[in-house]
């Protein structure tokens, strides 16, 4: 596993962003783990936040795009932080955009904040995590609503690896298989239970034998096949 994905796993549980123990999830479900990305909320998260998905994106998708598009509401200060990242660390300028909730009638007009979207862009969409998909079904049609425009792909922080909503593939997969581009995280589960598991995190053991147990009859039930 990189460095910077190790890295990354510990980042999140020290910012408490992932946490374990019983959480409910929107979709109903009982689960042993859960990640809050609103909970990143200094200056240097977000200057580290930015530098991860920077790493990821640049790995998985090269610096060949225009754009970086983040989804109304987390995915602006993921947008702009990964846009500053990404010139730090490659020298390359990437603008940032974003969609409003309403569209604004005066000033900076439109649905879009941030940078125009216009034919030809490569775009990389950028997003917290995603369960179920429901999101990029929003965000998809804004995007392609802009112009010819070639979506490279979608980074999420981190890969549940649980089944989606229409059958055993995880989410990622399915908006890979439906709309046809990459989609990639930071992290996965897998990755983060095998760099957590019985080893010490700012002093504690994070995953032990009982959370392991949990999150293993978890994805019996739930896991992405």
């Amino acid at each position: 596993m990189e460095a910077y994905k190790q890295e990354f796993i510990d980042f999140m549980v020290e910012s408490d962003v992932l946490r374990f123990g019983e959480f409910t999830l929107k979709s109903g479900r009982k689960s042993p783990f859960f990640m809050n990305a609103g909970l990143y909320v200094t200056g240097s998260q977000l200057r580290k936040l930015g530098e991860y998905y920077a790493k990821a994106i640049h790995d998985n998708y090269g610096d060949d795009f225009d754009i970086l598009f983040g989804p109304a509401y987390k995915g602006i200060p993921l947008g702009v932080a990964t846009a500053i990242a990404f010139s730090e660390l490659y020298g390359k300028d990437i603008k940032y955009c974003s969609n409003r909730k309403e569209a604004k009638d005066h000033g900076d007009a439109g649905i879009l904040l941030g940078s125009p979207i216009k034919d030809g862009d490569k775009i990389v969409i950028i997003e917290d995590v995603t369960t179920s998909g429901k999101s990029i079904e929003e965000t998809f049609p804004i995007v392609k609503a802009q112009g010819d425009v070639e979506i490279l792909g979608l980074m999420v922080s981190l890969n549940r690896m649980e089944k989606g909503k229409e059958g055993d593939k995880s989410a990622l997969d399915e908006i890979q298989e439906k709309y046809g581009f990459k989609a990639a995280a930071i992290v996965n589960m897998e990755e983060v239970v095998e760099h957590l598991y019985n080893k010490e995190c700012g002093g504690r053991v994070i995953i032990d034998d009982t959370i392991k147990a949990a999150i293993d009859s978890y994805y019996e039930q739930y896991g992405a096949k």
